[in-house]
């Protein structure tokens, strides 16, 4: 029985271990959806230990330590990192087929070359010896992206934001990897909020354009769009927590967002209206402008309200729902199709329930001689690991072709979580091994080389226009 980390890690088939070392493994990283913060990285912050570079903003530990009856004293509360990286690695060893225990001992292995698995007994060793590690080799976020082979990473990015940081990091041409805005206007899709009204008046002075009505709305954010566009970015993201498909004339999505400029309540009917409305109007913008729309579908954003009023929100209590319809979505891509407006589209289903009809959906929506002009995007947050990414693979890869996926993500918070895009890899390449051992595919090495390379690498650069 092996005690140390094994680099035939998933690798299951000795077909997909030659594929991964020959075509996956050194391959450059695209990271186009993360939440990392772009100070962070202008900075290049100094972390004082791994308790701050693990437990500081990590919602999946967070949640598993709930799970396990840990304090939220020890989780987001007052105890120093110290502890709070002991309180974790205490139960570590119980995550068995939890994605947290090989993300932790890739990211042991891959910045720290610790091989030996972390429980409460060594513990204590291994926080010294990481601590002076960071501080020794300089282990920043910059750092974090060379020794990862990151070439782009794209934040996400409010449309009032000033992008001060994106313009003094200067697109990578100091050296390091290309850091480009994503553009995400959730705050104005979300017009029964308590806080749009302000918010409005706040895109209104950074964008410079008075906000009196729903076409002052559009007008404002193709400005910021615009501005976005020249740092070379082409990715836009949109948050949609619940979406009704309504087809809306202008004059009244014009009266609904009026009534929510004002703070007046809104019915659900109005809502879905002026949501509909906003998202096809987003859509010609981006087909307009060359972005991509990326649409993260099916969150239950702060489902246990008392754990959001005693600890904050985006703190591990959001869950998966499955409100939003395939045809909801469908009626907006079919809007935008109508129109002649359809941007390259990818589709993340937070419910995996969902895979197979959402990769359906995007099928019928491709055409016009534009490759893979609809897709699903990564395997996304709750399923961004092994058993998600090999059920997207198997599943929704019958219904819409996998050799087009456009690759990994991070979506993290973490400047450690780069490995991700490594098991990705790992399992495309196990999977495909699998599949060429089992005689299912024998076009020949010269064809899944080239799939590898598309998959983890190409298709990405391409499909944006890095």
């Amino acid at each position: 029985m092996p005690d140390r980390f094994s680099e035939d890690l998933l690798l299951a088939n000795q077909t997909g271990k030659r594929l991964y070392r020959e075509y996956a493994e050194r391959l450059p990283i695209i990271d186009f959806h993360c939440h990392l913060l772009p100070r962070e990285i202008r900075e290049n912050r100094v972390f004082a230990d791994l308790g701050e570079m693990w437990l500081g903003r990590d919602h999946y530990k967070w949640r598993v330590m709930r799970a396990f009856g840990i304090d939220e004293k020890y989780i987001t509360g007052a105890a120093d990192y110290r502890e709070k990286f002991l309180a974790f690695a205490k139960i570590l060893p119980e995550l068995i087929g939890n994605p947290l225990y090989v993300w932790c001992a890739l990211e042991l292995k891959r910045y720290f070359g610790i091989d030996e698995p972390l429980a409460a007994g060594n513990a204590e060793d291994v926080y010294w010896h990481t601590r002076e590690m960071i501080a020794r080799e300089n282990i920043t976020p910059r750092r974090c992206m060379e020794k990862s082979g990151v070439e782009i990473v794209c934040t996400t990015d409010d449309p009032a934001d000033s992008l001060e940081h994106h313009i003094a990091l200067g697109n990578g041409e100091s050296g390091g990897p290309r850091v480009l805005p994503a553009f995400r206007p959730d705050k104005s899709l979300y017009c029964e909020k308590p806080h749009f009204p302000a918010y409005v008046a706040e895109l209104g002075k950074a964008s410079g354009i008075p906000i009196r009505d729903f076409v002052d709305l559009v007008a404002a954010l193709e400005k910021r769009l615009i501005f976005f566009k020249s740092f070379g970015t082409t990715v836009s993201d949109a948050g949609i927590e619940d979406f009704d498909w309504h087809a809306a004339t202008a004059e009244e999505s014009g009266a609904i967002f009026k009534k929510a400029l004002a703070g007046q309540p809104l019915d659900p009917t109005e809502i879905a209206t002026y949501r509909s409305a906003f998202m096809a109007e987003m859509g010609g913008l981006y087909f307009r402008h060359g972005f991509v729309m990326q649409l993260h579908v099916g969150t239950y954003q702060d489902a246990n309200r008392r754990g959001v009023r005693e600890v904050g929100a985006a703190c591990g209590f959001d869950c998966t729902d499955d409100s939003t319809t395939v045809r909801s979505i469908g009626g907006l891509l079919n809007r935008l199709n109508d129109a002649g407006t359809l941007p390259k589209t990818l589709l993340y289903p937070l419910d995996p329930c969902r895979l197979e009809t959402f990769a359906i959906l995007a099928g019928g929506f491709c055409g016009g001689g534009r490759r893979g002009l609809v897709q699903l995007g990564a395997p996304w947050w709750f399923n961004d690991q092994p058993y998600g990414i090999l059920r997207q693979f198997e599943a929704a890869g019958t219904l819409y072709p996998a050799a087009l996926s456009v690759g990994m993500i991070t979506d993290s918070r973490s400047f450690l979580s780069y490995p991700r895009h490594e098991l990705y890899r790992r399992v495309l390449c196990a999977w495909l091994g699998s599949l060429v051992e089992k005689g299912e595919y024998f076009s020949g090495e010269k064809a899944l080389k080239t799939i590898i390379e598309n998959m983890c690498y190409n298709n990405a650069k391409t499909f944006f226009g890095f």
